[in-house]
């Protein structure tokens, strides 16, 4: 044990905090979805703060690794953290002066998340720095057992805190934590450089040159995922599992909130549940031997999972149902980020990741803002309406429930059948790939 934390001492104190900085905005996240719910009870509108986050990220990934692979990781971590804390910042300003509007979280959440777009490239390759190759399962499951964590706790502190001294409070919490982060990242991690001589003998598209063009090194992460076909399968379909994930993120907060036996308190609940389901799945993959077969793994656990929770969410109609669905959804994603990432960061040379993560971003996440997007359009616009009208003894009526909120019910039940067809669908063409994992095992 006291090799392996000499080993792994830079990695504990990064993720430790930066962990710690992700509870404060997941908190200031949850607190502002809810805050906007308040104010607007759409579900559209609502699922704007997801999608103004993620559009720049897609948008301008692609460009963000190829900068990334250039410029000092630590620097750069630093420097966006600190632009995402000026933003929380700019939404205290405008709460305390009551001059706090839907927009203006619109504009900040697209500030934020071109932030984000620079610093998890830098993030990504900084763990791989400061990470030994044969820990990199254990770490991939520490880091899942953080995010686990986040997703227990955020949406509990975030109501508790929000219910008793309001969104300033929330806030200040999010500042308090990004200032711990930013003093352990700045004083006690030291991030080595990539070592460009361990691919000199590379001779594929993507080695580092200095002298090339953005546009070139952009190129260079693209020719290696084209090169590289299993890598770019595996990526387009996590494409379709985020799209279904996204549109059921959207859902979510107005299928509870609206309910009879929902609201506030309870979407808390039913969301640290996800969380706790993470946690559980995190903790079992870091004593899990490798498996044979990783690509296997991913495509399975992604079929149960969008063929178990949607389809329990939309027919149920109390809290412990939701909490049991989300359990059973989000139990089997931490393996399947486990082993992921292995077959990426031991695929992917330390010098070009910066680049091929930020394609890999590109192509992967382009579908979340269009999931979000559409999800809150379906409920808001189609299905809500279509069940108002719905006959209260007709079968719809009978499976999805009656008034607001059996719309999200019916958004849910469809997704549960895109999903499940989406993971048939790319899982006869993952079987035609056979991977080599001499060095993810």
């Amino acid at each position: 044990m006291k090799t392996i934390y000499k080993e792994l001492k830079t990695f504990f104190i990064l993720w430790s905090t930066q962990s710690l900085s992700q509870l404060g905005s997941a908190m200031t996240n949850f607190a502002l979805t809810l805050w906007l719910y308040e104010k607007t009870g759409s579900a559209l509108q609502t699922a704007l703060l997801s999608i103004c986050s993620y559009a720049p990220y897609v948008l301008m990934s692609i460009f963000a690794g190829a900068l990334s692979d250039r410029w000092d990781k630590k620097k750069t971590m630093l420097a966006c953290d600190t632009f995402a804390a000026c933003c929380s910042i700019t939404v205290l300003i405008l709460l305390k002066t009551d001059s706090l509007r839907p927009v203006h979280l619109y504009i900040l959440n697209a500030v934020s998340g071109l932030m984000n777009t620079v610093q998890q490239p830098a993030g990504e390759v900084a763990m791989t720095l400061i990470t030994p190759e044969k820990h990199y399962q254990k770490t991939s499951g520490l880091r899942s057992f953080s995010n686990s964590l986040v997703t227990i706790l955020h949406p509990v502190f975030a109501t508790a805190v929000f219910t008793l001294v309001g969104m300033d409070g929330v806030i200040f919490a999010d500042l308090a934590t990004f200032a711990a982060a930013f003093l352990a990242l700045l004083c006690f991690v030291q991030i080595p450089p990539v070592n460009s001589s361990a691919c000199a003998a590379d001779s594929s598209p993507a080695e580092v040159v200095p002298d090339k063009s953005i546009l070139e090194d952009m190129k260079a992460g693209l020719l290696y995922l084209h090169d590289n076909r299993l890598i770019l399968v595996l990526i387009l379909f996590l494409a379709g599992v985020n799209f279904v994930a996204s549109a059921f993120d959207a859902a979510l907060p107005p299928y509870v909130l609206s309910s009879s036996n929902g609201g506030e308190s309870v979407l808390g609940v039913v969301t640290s549940c996800a969380g706790i389901a993470t946690l559980a799945g995190s903790l079992i993959t870091t004593v899990l031997p490798a498996p044979k077969n990783r690509i296997r793994v991913i495509y399975l656990t992604m079929l149960f999972s969008l063929g178990t929770e949607n389809f329990i969410l939309a027919f149920a109609r109390t809290p412990f149902w939701w909490c049991l669905a989300q359990v059973v959804g989000w139990l089997p994603v931490p393996l399947m980020n486990a082993n992921l990432d292995v077959i990426l960061r031991s695929t992917i040379p330390p010098q070009i990741q910066g680049r091929v993560y930020s394609c890999r971003n590109t192509l992967q996440f382009f579908t979340i803002p269009i999931g979000t997007f559409l999800g809150g359009f379906l409920i808001d616009r189609i299905c809500e309406p279509l069940m108002e009208k719905a006959s209260p003894g007709g079968i719809p009526a009978r499976l999805f429930g009656i008034g607001k909120g059996s719309g999200a019910a019916l958004v849910m039940f469809l997704l549960g059948i895109l999903g499940v067809v989406i993971c048939l669908g790319f899982g006869t063409v993952l079987k035609k790939y056979e991977f080599a994992e001499s060095s993810g095992k």
